[in-house]
């Protein structure tokens, strides 16, 4: 069995706070690399709310057994999702999701797994024949 990975989402004070969030709930989670802050930065949308904080990549903001963008940067898709295990007073904490586990929970298919960030639409319609719910 794989080993699950948990990520801190910080920043959240920067957009809504921690209100959007409920354990259980679905993040995704995109790439930002043309970011001029940080080259390894890991941006965390949630549908029709869009951008709700990013994954932690500082010692200061990383909770204990989680990981940095830094350290998931290159075991991710452009793309990926995350499941929220726990709220904070200041952040929020999930598990990473394998693309097997997304498709399961999603809808999107594995063939459309990368390619649904740049295709997906706002309303969770169908774009360019690849089913999306509406993130990045």
């Amino acid at each position: 069995m794989a080993e699950r990975l948990f990520i801190t989402i910080t920043g959240c004070n920067h957009y809504l706070g921690l209100k959007p969030f409920a354990v259980g709930r679905l993040v995704r989670l995109c790439k930002e690399s043309s970011n001029d802050y940080d080259g390894e930065a890991i941006r965390v949308d949630m549908p029709f709310i869009d951008t709700v904080g990013y994954v932690a990549n500082s010692a200061n903001t990383v909770y204990a057994g989680t990981y940095s963008a830094g350290r998931l940067y290159d075991k991710i898709d452009d793309t990926a999702f995350a499941e929220v295990a726990f709220i904070t007073h200041s952040s929020v904490i999930a598990a990473v999701l394998t693309p097997d586990e997304a498709s399961q929970i999603t809808g999107i298919g594995k063939g459309a797994w990368s390619g649904a960030a740049q295709d997906s639409s706002a309303d969770g319609t169908q774009a360019q024949g690849k089913t999306t719910i509406g993130f990045c």
